[in-house]
């Protein structure tokens, strides 16, 4: 998701690594069959084997009831499962994931990382899976950048839009290392609106809930919301042909439908697999 790396509040990540670790070998996939054909062929760190490292970030990666679970598991799955292999999946701390790939000890990452120059230097990035747009918080459902003015705004560390709303917002902004504490302050009224990735505001705060989460009319007050970051999966910088089956795969699930289908059954709007063209963000 972030611009660099994500860093979650030890309480969450403790809860979810835990619960990862406990379940990862006795919920691990099924045996592949003796026949299976892999619609492509490619090197794998251990051989039958793809190695993910599942983050906790929902919906986009996480862990519930013990197994791995979002947008990005299951596009993953569906490609192991295509490819003949089986899921091993690694739960790991955001800021260890991508050093992970870039040390091989896993094949590759998931939970809606974005595609930037930086990253792009020592991990391989795929196709561009879907964007991460800016999402408000809200009682009364905001839809203009503007009207985040005169109140008291908090968002996540690490966003492509948190330089942009200091720059507008001054001292009525506070930044919280994670979406938990970010929850936390407005369920209790410390903070008037919250300014998150669409999908995690949609998934902290569903229908039902006190508040509305919005997207916003496009203003170069704050850029991400004129182009929003493009994501991908970072993998093995030289497993080139790893590279391309995923990016097969990626075009494959977006020209049938069947990515939409996965963002929507997540919570997360169809629109978001409108990728446009490959970028990276400087």
């Amino acid at each position: 998701m972030k611009k660099a790396t994500r860093n979650l509040s030890v309480a969450a990540l403790a809860i979810g690594l835990a619960a990862s670790a406990t379940a990862c070998s006795r919920n691990a996939e099924p045996t592949v069959a003796s026949d299976c054909k892999p619609q492509h062929e490619f090197a794998t760190i251990e051989k039958g084997k793809l190695t993910v490292g599942i983050t906790e970030i929902p919906p986009y990666s996480y862990t519930k009831d013990g197994k791995p679970a979002g947008a990005d598991v299951e596009l993953i799955k569906e490609f192991a499962s295509e490819n003949c292999l089986e899921l091993k999946p690694v739960p790991l701390a955001y800021s260890a994931a991508v050093p992970s790939v870039q040390n091989k000890r896993i094949d590759l990452t998931v939970g809606d990382w974005y595609r930037t120059a930086a990253r792009s230097e020592i991990v391989s990035l795929t196709a561009p899976i879907y964007l991460d747009e800016f999402g408000v918080i809200s009682p009364d459902g905001i839809t203009n950048v503007g009207d985040l003015k005169g109140k008291n705004v908090g968002t996540v560390d690490g966003y492509l839009w948190v330089n942009d709303l200091r720059t507008m917002l001054g001292g009525q902004l506070k930044v919280y290392p994670s979406s938990v504490e970010l929850k936390q302050d407005l369920d209790s009224g410390r903070i008037d609106v919250g300014v998150d990735a669409y999908g995690t505001a949609l998934y902290n705060f569903p229908e039902g809930s006190k508040f509305k989460v919005t997207t916003v009319k496009p203003d170069p007050q704050v850029q991400a919301t004129v182009e929003p970051a493009q994501t991908g999966f970072p993998y093995t910088k030289d497993n080139a042909d790893l590279g391309k089956a995923l990016d097969a795969t990626i075009e494959e699930k977006r020209t049938s439908g069947e990515l939409v289908k996965i963002l929507e059954a997540n919570g997360l709007p169809a629109s978001s697999a409108e990728v446009g063209e490959p970028r990276l963000i400087p």
